[in-house]
């Protein structure tokens, strides 16, 4: 199938998108009552609770990047001026992400800033217990206990070269991320919870990230099938926004997460024949699959590039 399915009308948003606004307020406030009220009668639920909503910011801080709720980008980024997650500046994350979208470069180990492949003449040079950690990252429970620290460290390192090239607009987002970061510290160091019982919360919510970005994207020839669609309707499928239903989200991304189901049920078999059938019924599926195999080599199967 060459061109996507039409968009209908009904939903495209128009105006102010009340619903998300009316999530990102709720996320913020059960972000203070876990934070304040819960991690007083209980911890450690609290430590779970907070992981699941700073993984819903980020889901949320997606949603913005590309144009919800508003129509003003700058009424948009000021809803995200909080970085819950500590360690991820929003305007990295937008900047990289929208790189992503380029579907032409989907998986590419260089220009895709997403990618989880290594340009097989890279990896053939690493040392083997490098090889063996990345292999593990490959499984979805490798993926949860270590991907939060590989891909952290790796993004740390690729914007430490950038700023040290004085790319201004990294400069500037990181300079406002750790003003935000520095707000959320300071609101946690007065509630309850300790500030590093939150850091436990935010690679918890890290992990939980890592289920929706495991198997996102697979190594193709063809553009459009190497995108997933997971039919999942559950706890995390409202968690991610919709973001399992993927083909459709890269297809139409600026459709609301709220549009995306109905979207998928109008044009369902379309979508199938596009991405090449990578469907999954649902996460049950994928841990099921994955959760202690690997699904894809560290190398990327189909590099022809030279170095």
């Amino acid at each position: 199938m060459s061109e996507a399915p039409k968009v209908p009308g009904e939903l495209m948003p128009r105006g102010v998108e009340w619903g998300t606004l009316a999530l990102i307020s709720a996320c913020y406030g059960a972000w203070c009552v876990s934070v304040f009220w819960l991690a007083e009668l209980s911890l450690w639920p609290a430590v779970l609770l907070t992981a699941v909503l700073i993984a819903f910011h980020s889901s949320l801080c997606h949603e913005v990047l590309h144009g919800h709720p508003f129509r003003t980008k700058a009424l948009n980024e000021a809803l995200m001026v909080l970085p819950l997650n500590l360690v991820i500046p929003y305007g990295r994350f937008r900047d990289t992400h929208l790189a992503h979208h380029q579907d032409e470069r989907l998986t590419d180990p260089y220009d895709d800033p997403e990618s989880n492949f290594l340009c097989p003449k890279v990896w053939a040079g690493l040392p083997g217990w490098q090889k063996l950690t990345l292999r593990a990252n490959n499984t979805l429970l490798g993926r949860m206990l270590l991907g939060p620290l590989i891909s952290q460290v790796c993004f740390m390192i690729g914007d430490w070269r950038l700023i040290r090239a004085a790319k201004r607009q990294v400069i500037s987002d990181w300079l406002l991320h750790i003003a935000g970061a520095v707000v959320v510290i300071y609101l946690v160091w007065l509630s309850p919870m300790s500030v590093w019982v939150y850091g436990v919360a935010v690679y918890l919510g890290l992990a939980l990230l890592k289920i929706r970005t495991f198997l996102e994207h697979r190594a193709h020839e063809d553009v459009h099938a190497r995108t997933v669609l997971i039919e999942d309707r559950g706890l995390l499928a409202f968690l991610f926004l919709n973001n399992n239903l993927h083909i459709v989200h890269h297809m139409h991304p600026g459709v609301p997460w709220h549009a995306l189901p109905r979207l998928y049920q109008r044009h369902r078999e379309a979508y199938k024949q596009t991405n090449g059938a990578y469907i999954y019924r649902s996460y049950l599926q994928v841990f099921r699959h994955y959760f202690l195999r690997t699904k894809d080599p560290v190398p990327h199967p189909l590099w022809q590039k030279d170095m």
